[in-house]
């Protein structure tokens, strides 16, 4: 038995050595040039979109969470029309870090599972995935802040 280990190192030595040569190498620069491209396509089309409310009459710190709304729902309509997977493809964690990401891994469960129905299929893989916190907290956030706009509150 001693024999047959002793045996069988060198082999499993060759092999490592064989597989370290033939493994392809990763393009790190070009995956950080299109993450770098895709996160700053993201970030300018939210800084285009903090913009446009500002033109509306938002000051800039009233103006960043419909932003982050208007990124979280274009995240979630990319998901639904099949699109944000191939950005995420191109761009990998330019895609993904972004808020628009987020929306991205919310949606995309829920989207596998629609066939079950808009309550265990869509609604059960949202609260799987995002966790109760997160779409109860998101949930209360956008009332408190709906009321505290129609209010005229800060």
């Amino acid at each position: 038995m001693g024999a047959e280990v002793r045996g069988q190192a060198p082999r499993i030595q060759r092999y490592h050595a064989y597989a370290d040569r033939i493994r392809p190498k990763p393009a790190v620069i070009h995956n950080v040039w299109w993450a770098f491209v895709v996160g700053g396509m993201i970030a300018l089309l939210g800084q285009g979109i903090t913009w446009g409310f500002q033109q509306a009459g938002l000051t800039g710190n009233r103006a960043a969470t419909p932003t982050s709304i208007v990124l979280v729902g274009l995240g979630a309509l990319f998901t639904g029309l099949g699109w944000y997977d191939r950005i995420v493809e191109l761009g990998g964690m330019g895609g993904t870090l972004p808020i628009t990401g987020f929306a991205n891994a919310m949606v995309a469960p829920a989207m596998e599972y629609r066939a079950e129905g808009l309550i265990m299929g869509v609604g059960a893989k949202l609260f799987t995935l995002a966790g109760p916190v997160l779409v109860y907290g998101m949930a209360t956030a956008f009332v408190m802040g709906a009321i505290r706009y129609g209010l005229g509150i800060g």
